[in-house]
């Protein structure tokens, strides 16, 4: 490795591998406040709108199968470039698009090349802070990686101020430019083991993370709370500066209660790494998630002209959201260091294929209230800690089943 490569002991490592997991929420959240322009500049409708979100979550989903394997067969670095140059191109299309089919396309592509940022960022984490120091460093992370949700609306409505809503994604195009530079100067080659591309060896990885009760039970709860803030961000644009009649300058001031809210749930997810194992954070923050949905369902629907009824309670869920999803990527990738790029993968290719699908059915019913988004964001709340729970009967019962093992004298 070269000298300049930073490692686990640089603090910078976290800086940049953060800079690479924002490829994804940048993708989504700077374009946000331009949703309602864009209904009208490709004269479609909100529901096609919302679906440029969807198609993108759905190529995000999609490439995980295939960036997962590829990572663990060739490197980290040669798919992350690859997939860095596949979503400035992508954004191009997107910059150029005069029909809403064209922007469909290319943001399915920006989503396929934006997946190996977030992906391979975990996989890397993985691989060098090991299985105990991994959750901790994806709280970190996740708190570093949190500016960009807090600074993307904001900026996003900047640039709708000045140019038109083509710019947001000219400027996502040069930060991937930035990216693929910064990277290829900084990042090393993480991958301890090559595995093999054969059909048969991935099918194989795949059965055993798909038989695993463990690994989809914290995956699929994980998805679940992820998919209820993914249907706020795609419902948000039409709610707060159509059903609600927000100016724009106002709507990225208003987004920073969710980041805020995301931050301060990593944070406090890094304290309690130290204290508490990662299954009774999971519990801890699906709850949370749990009781905000339960809160944004009942203010949403007594105070249905107030900013503050959908922004205060969704503020609390992201909390907890910041506390679940490290965790559950701990718990994830843990049992597997021969196979982190392809447990990664599915765990990406899971969370955001219920986002997609997610979003696109709030979609086909949000009109005139935000009533869809509430009972979307409550289902998938409450869904989220049922599966938590069953998660952590699981790993009770196979720490169970080890403890015995371990006494039992035959075994020695």
């Amino acid at each position: 490795m070269s000298s300049r490569h930073l490692t686990a002991d640089s603090p910078w490592l976290l800086a940049l591998l953060a800079t690479l997991v924002a490829l994804g929420p940048l993708s989504v959240d700077m374009y946000l406040p331009a949703m309602p322009a864009m209904r009208v500049a490709l004269a479609t409708d909100v529901g096609s709108v919302q679906l440029t979100l969807s198609a993108y979550l759905a190529g995000f989903a999609v490439f995980h199968l295939f960036c997962g394997p590829l990572a663990d067969r060739y490197g980290r670095k040669p798919v992350i470039t690859a997939g860095t140059l596949l979503f400035i191109a992508a954004c191009v299309g997107c910059s150029l698009a005069t029909t809403i089919d064209e922007l469909l396309t290319y943001r399915f592509l920006q989503g396929i090349g934006a997946c190996v940022g977030p992906t391979l960022a975990r996989t890397i984490t993985r691989d060098l802070f090991g299985p105990r120091r991994a959750a901790r460093a994806l709280s970190l992370i996740a708190m570093l990686m949190a500016l960009a949700p807090a600074v993307a609306p904001s900026l996003g409505s900047l640039l709708m101020l000045l140019f038109p809503w083509r710019s947001i994604f000219v400027f996502l195009g040069l930060y991937g430019a930035l990216i693929l530079i910064v990277l290829h100067r900084y990042l090393g080659e993480s991958l301890p083991v090559r595995q093999s591309l054969h059909p048969g060896t991935i099918a194989r990885n795949y059965a055993v993370l798909l038989r695993s009760g463990r690994f989809m039970a914290v995956v699929v709860s994980s998805s679940f709370v992820y998919a209820g803030m993914m249907v706020y961000l795609a419902s948000s644009g039409f709610v707060y500066i159509e059903m609600l009649q927000l100016p724009v300058k106002y709507f990225g001031p208003i987004f920073l209660t969710t980041v805020a809210g995301y931050i301060a749930g990593s944070a406090v997810s890094a304290r309690l790494s130290s204290h508490l194992d990662s299954v009774r954070v999971l519990l801890i923050g699906t709850v949370v998630v749990a009781v905000a949905s339960v809160s944004m369902a009942v203010a949403g629907t007594l105070f249905d002209t107030r900013v503050a009824a959908l922004a205060i309670p969704m503020m609390l869920y992201t909390a907890g959201m910041g506390l679940t999803l490290p965790h559950a990527m701990g718990l994830a990738l843990q049992p597997y260091p021969h196979m982190a790029g392809t447990a990664s993968a599915l765990l990406g290719f899971i969370q955001m294929a219920v986002s997609a699908v997610a979003g696109g059915l709030i979609g086909l019913f949000l009109h005139d209230s935000p009533q869809p988004m509430l009972l979307g964001i409550l289902l998938l709340g409450l869904t989220g800690l049922a599966l938590a729970l069953l998660a952590s009967r699981l790993h009770a019962r196979a720490r169970d089943i080890g403890q015995a093992q371990h006494n039992d004298p035959q075994e020695h």
